[in-house]
C-alpha cells in the first residue's frame, strides 16, 4: 500500500525534526569504546538504540502500514541488529555487525533526506578539491624543499606539513623555506579557511532543513485568507451593482 499524501507529509516533518537524535545516536557510541568506563559504553549503546526504536514506534503510528514498506523493513532490520547483544557473554564477535547497522542507519538518514543529501554531496566535492591541493601543493613544496631543508627528508614528511597546515593546526615543526614552498604552504592554508568556512555554512543549513517546509506550510492559510477576501469583494461589488440598479 502506499504512502498517503498527509502520511508522507507527517513523515517528513517527523524526519525533520528527528534526524540530528538518529545521526547521534549511530555515531557517538563508534567513539564510546574506553575499557576502563564499560558502563559508560553500554549505557550509550543502550540509550542509542532506544533511539532508533522510538523513531520506529513514531514511524509506525504516523503510517499504519509503516511495517509493510521498504523502509519500514529497513528499520525494523537495524533495530534487530542494533539490540545491544554484546550484553550477552556468547555474543562477543557481534560488534562488526553492531557498527554496519548503525552505519547503515547513517546511510538512511541521508537517503532519505534531500537537506542531508545536498550536505553529502557538497561534502564529497569539498573532500575532493581539498585532496587534490593537499597532494598537488605537498608535492611540489617537497620538490623545492627536499634538496637543502631536512625538515622535507622525505615525500611522507611534505604530506605530514601539508596536513598540518591544510588543518590549521600549524605545529611548527617543519617550515618551508624557499619562496616555492612557501607559495605551496599559503595555498593549503586558504584552502583550509575555505573548506571551514564551507562546512561551517554546510551545516548551518543542515540544522533548518525544515524551514523551508514550515515556509510552504505557512504560506497556505494565507492564500486561503486572500481567497476569502477576494470572494467578500466579489460579493460586494455585486451587491453594489444591485443597489445602484434599482436606484436608477
Amino acid at each position: 500500500m502506499p504512502v498517503h499524501t498527509a502520511q508522507s507529509d507527517e513523515l517528513a516533518r517527523w524526519q525533520a525534526k528527528f534526524n540530528i537524535p538518529i545521526l547521534l545516536a549511530a555515531l557517538v557510541p563508534l567513539f564510546i569504546t574506553s575499557p576502563q568506563s564499560k558502563w559508560v559504553e553500554i549505557a550509550v549503546g543502550f540509550g542509542s538504540w532506544l533511539v532508533f526504536v522510538v523513531d520506529l514506534v513514531v514511524r509506525r503510528r504516523l503510517v499504519p502500514n509503516y511495517f509493510h514498506l521498504r523502509d519500514g523493513k529497513i528499520d525494523i532490520t537495524i533495530v534487530l541488529l542494533t539490540f545491544p547483544y554484546y550484553l550477552i557473554p556468547a555474543a562477543s564477535g557481534y560488534a562488526a555487525i553492531l557498527l554496519l547497522a548503525r552505519l547503515a542507519r547513517v546511510v538512511r538518514v541521508l537517503l532519505a533526506t534531500s537537506g542531508l543529501r545536498r550536505f553529502a554531496v557538497r561534502l564529497g566535492k569539498v573532500v575532493t578539491i581539498a585532496a587534490l591541493m593537499l597532494v598537488i601543493c605537498s608535492l611540489a613544496a617537497y620538490e623545492a624543499e627536499h634538496k637543502t631543508n631536512p625538515g622535507f627528508a622525505t615525500i611522507g614528511d611534505a604530506f605530514w606539513w601539508g596536513i598540518v597546515t591544510l588543518t590549521t593546526v600549524g605545529y611548527g615543526d617543519i617550515v618551508p623555506k624557499t619562496t616555492a614552498g612557501r607559495l605551496a604552504g599559503v595555498a593549503i592554508m586558504l584552502t583550509g579557511v575555505a573548506v571551514l568556512g564551507i562546512l561551517a555554512g554546510s551545516l548551518a543549513s543542515l540544522f533548518h532543513l525544515d524551514q523551508s517546509q514550515e515556509k510552504s506550510a505557512d504560506a497556505t492559510p494565507v492564500e486561503e485568507e486572500i481567497a476569502a477576501i477576494r470572494a467578500q469583494l466579489q460579493a460586494a461589488d455585486r451587491r453594489l451593482g444591485e443597489l445602484a440598479q434599482r436606484g436608477a
